[in-house]
């Protein structure tokens, strides 16, 4: 039976440098050993302590946990002026990527390991090259960096404009949705400082002189809406604008004749009273959740309010606009 391999100098955290370790009487041999990982040149990372993810079921979240771990072992080699850019940015701030033109499969490399990260330069400096590492120079009038647990990051209006060379416009604007969304705390209250993009701030990214992808990204800004809390609830809109609904308020408060908050609609429509909720699975698995669920709707039909109630089967099959246009005709629309 092979004896396991001799403990590691104390001093060495979850993620090393193979000289640091060297310096420190590690042995060759020791690192080499099957409980190390080396994911880049130099850089050692305790197997063991790789791929712990956290609880959150939030497929983004578990992502840019994974990635985080990634950027941490990359880090120890990385060279000062490099920065974190496109997918692996949006990772670092965990933003929703499965919805993104091909995001299905690299979001799997991204949990996996699979997918390089993506890592950015300001010109004339030359793009780096290593294993796992996908290098990338940037003019610097096309960026501004922000740091990101402690990583370099490209600002998100700057990762989100920068990304114009491999989005369509609908990408970028279910992209430009979630950088302009502000969050809500767990009592529904508004966190603006929450947000991590303004419009403005979208806008002045797109205008810099010679921007690649210029017109996707005005295309994007012309759809792009604050207050979509998913991919989901963007393609619902898009797919309703398509029709030539109305157009919906979204993130609405639904009050009664006193102002009592009832609920906050994912999106709705004060002049017919139709209020749009689009429900992930957990609104079927959590019984707390389908609970309360019963028990808004009710209010909201008792408030004067006709709910419709879209999940991503509907959304994807094309059906939520034909719920929707039937509900807004019972409430008098024409079209």
């Amino acid at each position: 039976m092979p004896s396991p391999p001799a403990p590691l100098p104390p001093e060495l955290g979850r993620t090393f440098h193979y000289g640091e370790a060297r310096a420190r009487g590690a042995s060759p041999r020791r690192l080499r050993a099957g409980d190390l990982a080396a994911p880049h040149r130099g850089v050692r990372v305790r197997v063991a302590e790789v791929g712990r993810e956290p609880d959150d079921p939030d497929r983004a979240s578990r992502i840019g946990h994974a990635v985080r771990q990634r950027a941490e072992a990359y880090d120890v080699v990385r060279h000062p002026d490099a920065f974190f850019v496109g997918r692996t940015a949006l990772a670092l701030y965990a933003l929703p990527l499965e919805r993104l033109p091909g995001e299905q499969l690299s979001g799997d490399l991204l949990l996996s390991g699979g997918a390089a990260l993506d890592v950015g330069v300001f010109a004339p400096q030359r793009a780096p090259r290593a294993r796992g590492v996908r290098g990338v120079q940037v003019r610097p009038a096309l960026a501004t960096l922000r740091s990101v647990g402690g990583f370099p990051v490209t600002s998100p209006a700057s990762t989100w404009a920068l990304l114009a060379g491999e989005l369509d416009a609908a990408g970028l604007t279910r992209l430009g949705d979630a950088l302009v969304r502000i969050p809500r705390d767990e009592r529904g209250r508004l966190l603006p400082d929450h947000r991590l993009a303004t419009m403005e701030q979208l806008r002045a990214a797109a205008d810099v002189p010679r921007r690649r992808g210029r017109p996707a990204l005005y295309a994007a800004l012309a759809q792009i809406r604050v207050g979509s809390a998913s991919p989901l609830e963007t393609d619902w809109r898009l797919a309703a604008d398509a029709e030539g609904m109305p157009e919906f308020a979204l993130d609405v408060e639904i009050r009664d004749a006193r102002g009592a908050l009832l609920g906050i609609a994912d999106a709705a429509h004060h002049g017919y009273r139709v209020a749009v909720e689009i429900e992930g699975d957990h609104h079927r698995t959590d019984r707390a959740q389908w609970s309360r669920d019963i028990e808004k709707h009710a209010a909201y039909v008792a408030a004067g309010w006709e709910p419709v109630r879209l999940t991503a089967a509907h959304i994807r099959s094309g059906r939520a606009t034909i719920l929707l246009g039937d509900a807004l005709r019972r409430r008098g629309w024409i079209g």
